[in-house]
């Protein structure tokens, strides 16, 4: 038995760390590059470096801020302090965004609060010749995308949403993404101890939650062209009011799809 993978386990299990198990064996990779459910045990070394770890994590810090980089669908994004940790549940949104631009051809996407770049990166890699760019204002998130986007042809644009409207032309975009920050003011105030340690620009969508898909709704109209999609991230209880806001100003075909947890997560809206 691995003693050493052991007693990680059951430090990070009595830190309350989600799935200490896993987090554990992630680590233990992580430091070794061997399996820890094969390998006798660290050298003194890699115990050093493994307890240091170890103690990032039971203090929550974000696994994936430790280990500096995290998978979203098939490829590899650098991550750390400053910027949006990118979730499975996000894939779904990029999916969605794909499966409506098949047959476009050389589509104009915008990934707006674009934080790591997972979005706009994921379409860029399966739509062939689509035009891409990403907007992020956090000036911490920003080297981030700039590191995923480097040799990929996406485009950067470091720029506030609720300006970066006026530099667009008139219905010349086939479809804008967003995972824009949607928590509410009490969620704001009752974060996971690892939600907490990633940046409340990314996240606080003010008082209702719903401050971005007021401006998406509103302001990102006009740049795209009739039968140009806005795609949005949402929260799993706001299904409703984002579909309502599309509803009053003048959207067609607005839906809702689920992640892979069976929540809703997508909203999906059309240009007349």
């Amino acid at each position: 038995m691995n003693a050493a993978f052991q007693a990680l386990c059951a430090r990070l299990s009595a830190a309350g760390v989600p799935d200490a198990r896993f987090d554990a064996a992630e680590l233990y990779r992580f430091v070794t590059r061997r399996d820890p459910r094969l390998d006798d045990g660290p050298t003194e070394a890699e115990a050093a470096r493994l307890a240091a770890l170890a103690d990032c994590r039971a203090a929550r810090e974000p696994l994936q801020y430790i280990l500096g980089e995290w998978d979203f669908m098939d490829f590899s994004l650098k991550v750390g302090p400053g910027v949006l940790c990118p979730r499975a549940d996000s894939e779904v949104v990029c999916e969605t965004a794909i499966e409506l631009l098949q047959g476009v051809p050389s589509p104009r996407v915008y990934d707006l609060c674009a934080g790591t770049g997972c979005l706009g990166l994921g379409i860029a890699r399966h739509v062939p010749g689509a035009d891409v760019t990403c907007v992020e204002k956090s000036p911490d998130a920003w080297p981030y995308l700039t590191a995923n986007t480097a040799d990929s042809g996406v485009r950067t644009m470091q720029a506030d949403v609720f300006t970066y409207y006026k530099l667009l032309s008139a219905e010349r975009t086939d479809l804008i993404i967003s995972n824009p920050p949607y928590l509410t003011g009490p969620e704001m105030g009752a974060l996971m101890p690892e939600t907490a340690h990633e940046p409340a620009m990314a996240l606080d969508g003010g008082a209702d939650g719903l401050d971005f898909y007021r401006l998406l709704t509103t302001r990102y109209k006009a740049a795209l062209r009739p039968g140009g999609w806005l795609v949005m991230e949402i929260g799993y209880a706001q299904a409703a009011d984002v579909l309502a806001l599309g509803e009053t100003h003048g959207w067609a075909n607005g839906s809702c799809r689920k992640d892979y947890g069976g929540n809703d997560r997508v909203v999906l809206l059309q240009k007349n």
